[in-house]
């Protein structure tokens, strides 16, 4: 396959100068924002980019490949696309764009309960290739009826996501009304009237909604009531009981996301889980945490040959899939910079990100002579 990348932005900050010029101030805000002071956010890029690697430059070597196998299945690359709620807040459409872009790259697109394209279509877009996450319900019954779709939608892998025992604690979505129950603002609509493309994009698909949870939302409710029905629905914590439930029915590859200590991966090993994703949500839920870089460190050391092990959250580039893949991660994802790049350049920017991520890692495992991606972790100076 030909890597086309639109060469106007070659780096991810050139991306989220456009974004920023092309969406409402509460929408890049709600993608750009960690929580809190955003104490965790920053840290995350900062400390992965503190990882070197070491260049051999009189060896033999040939051509890098980014070929990964994972779970079973030959990825052309060792990255892949976070979930992200309400991607249709963002730019219209997106979760599509994204999918779309991922198959055809042949990389894995994780689909959010709380995104705003359902189960069943980014399962046809994806031809059954894509991952879910799982935002745990409250009620048993809706659990049990979200996966029953999921299987049936053909997704190989479901993801339990473990982070998100609260909702984080976000200024800027608080001041912009994008708090649960969220609210229209005379700010926001003016916000919308200065970005008409978006607006009109907006229109042509629809309000962005809860795809997914469609079925199990009463008719016609208020923003409040909106609200109100997300904290009800989504308003437990994860626990021993609650993911071997889920272990017993899910006959496909089982990961859990938001893993950022040895003692949850020790239960996850018990429980028979078959990966975990080391994250902190993108720095939007726990400011006092450590980064996912640092939290992945021990557990590669203590867990690396028992389960596969994941990690996304402040990766952005090229070089930051290469110094995570050189940590010990056996895959990487990454959120923010695909969601900018959709906002930047709509129906282009899924493919203009994979192709630019792909030209840049390639060119990282050419420069320090490593030709195969599981070989990285070789040049890592310690």
């Amino acid at each position: 396959m030909q890597l086309a990348y639109n060469p106007k932005y070659p780096a991810i900050d050139d991306l989220i100068k456009k974004a920023k010029s092309k969406i409402p101030k509460f929408a890049f805000e709600y993608m750009d924002g960690g929580c809190n002071e955003d104490v965790n956010l920053y840290k995350n890029t900062k400390e992965i980019r503190d990882v070197e690697l070491k260049p051999y430059y009189l060896r033999k070597h040939t051509d890098a490949t980014l070929n990964t196998e994972l779970f079973g299945h030959v990825y052309d690359a060792p990255f892949g696309i976070s979930p992200i709620g309400l991607q249709g807040l963002v730019w219209p459409n997106a979760p599509e764009i994204l999918a779309k872009a991922a198959c055809k790259h042949n990389i894995p697109f994780i689909l959010s309960t709380v995104s705003t394209s359902s189960i069943e279509r980014i399962g046809e877009i994806t031809e059954g290739k894509a991952w879910f996450q799982l935002y745990h319900p409250a009620e048993n019954e809706i659990r049990d009826k979200i996966i029953k779709r999921v299987d049936e939608a053909g997704y190989p892998v479901l993801v339990i996501l473990s982070d998100v025992p609260t909702f984080g604690y976000r200024p800027r979505d608080i001041r912009n009304g994008l708090a649960m129950p969220p609210r229209m603002t005379l700010k926001n609509i003016l916000q919308i009237m200065g970005r008409p493309e978006w607006a009109l994009k907006t229109l042509y698909h629809g309000q962005p909604s809860f795809a997914t949870m469609k079925p199990y939302m009463p008719a016609n409710l208020n923003m409040k009531q909106l609200g109100q029905f997300m904290n009800q629905t989504f308003s437990g914590r994860l626990n021993e009981q609650k993911i071997s439930a889920i272990r017993d029915q899910w006959k496909g590859k089982l990961v859990i996301k938001g893993i950022a200590s040895a003692e949850d991966t020790e239960m996850a090993i018990r429980l028979g889980l078959d990966g975990i994703i080391v994250s902190n949500h993108g720095g939007r839920q726990l400011d006092p945490g450590q980064s996912a870089i640092k939290s992945l460190d021990p557990i590669v050391a203590q867990y690396g040959n028992r389960i596969k092990i994941i990690m996304d959250s402040g990766l952005r580039s090229g070089p930051d899939i290469a110094r995570t893949l050189a940590s010990g991660a056996e895959f990487a994802f990454l959120g923010r910079s695909f969601m900018y790049a959709v906002a930047a350049l709509g129906n282009e920017g899924g493919d203009h990100m994979i192709s630019s991520l792909k030209v840049q890692l390639k060119q990282v495992m050419d420069q320090i002579c490593c030709s195969a991606v599981t070989d990285i972790k070789d040049h890592l100076i310690k």
